[in-house]
């Protein structure tokens, strides 16, 4: 999971989100000698249900609120290795002005074989939110992003990992097929479909700690007996 790609301004509330270019450049040519593979959410669950394969080492390289240097910096960096990524994007409070993708941008991401996702309307707390908001911030938004875009938007991402039963139950009722988490781990087959884990990736990782970090998660298993939020 990513973010920014690029140095934290002066002054930035979370400058631990702020990879560097060359950071990003070389743990993904790292993990490719490794022996790792990008794909996207799409394609893991279609080999889940027996409707294609996947390469040795898959791996998702997801990138969460729709920065515009997802696509200026590891855009390129994943196309020289022939992957993709996935975008889960935010349909408002990222304008370009403010650093956030054009929809040319987003365009130029699907036609390099991404996946558009969405973490909703405006990355909202949804677990403060009544009926109406969270369907706003759940249906609506892929409704729109459908209609703009003509993908199919089939995953929902929690913003900040918040999520309660209420949430998921909107997640389902919207039509996505699942849902991604911040909480470390290796996906599989049998795991609930919406909650699946991610590892956040911050700045200073190296190539190395980056490689353990993945290795050591697949031992982080979380299954609690039920929802609730998780930050």
């Amino acid at each position: 999971m990513y973010h920014v790609i690029a140095d934290p301004p002066a002054g930035a509330p979370f400058p631990e989100l702020y990879v560097r270019p060359t950071e990003f450049a070389a743990q993904m040519h790292a993990l490719a000698r490794a022996g790792y593979h990008a794909v996207t959410l799409d394609r893991v669950r279609a080999a889940w249900l027996g409707r294609a394969r996947l390469p040795t080492g898959p791996i998702v390289v997801s990138f969460d609120n729709g920065y515009r240097t997802q696509y200026t910096r590891a855009l390129p960096v994943l196309r020289r290795l022939g992957w993709v990524g996935v975008e889960n994007i935010q349909l408002t409070g990222l304008p370009p002005a403010q650093g956030g993708l054009s929809t040319r941008e987003v365009r130029a991401l699907l036609s390099g074989g991404w996946e558009l996702d969405t973490q909703g309307w405006s990355h909202a707390n949804l677990v403060e939110l009544d009926a109406a908001q969270l369907h706003l911030q759940v249906a609506v938004a892929r409704k729109l992003l459908r209609r703009a875009y003509h993908v199919p938007v089939n995953w929902f991402c929690y913003p900040s990992g918040d999520y309660d039963a209420a949430v998921v139950a909107a997640v389902k009722a919207a039509g996505y097929v699942g849902a991604t988490t911040v909480v470390p781990g290796w996906a599989h087959a049998g795991d609930d479909r919406y909650r699946l884990p991610r590892l956040r990736v911050v700045r200073g990782t190296t190539p190395q700690a980056l490689i353990a970090q993945i290795a050591d998660s697949a031992h982080d298993v979380f299954r609690p007996a039920a929802y609730g939020p998780r930050s």
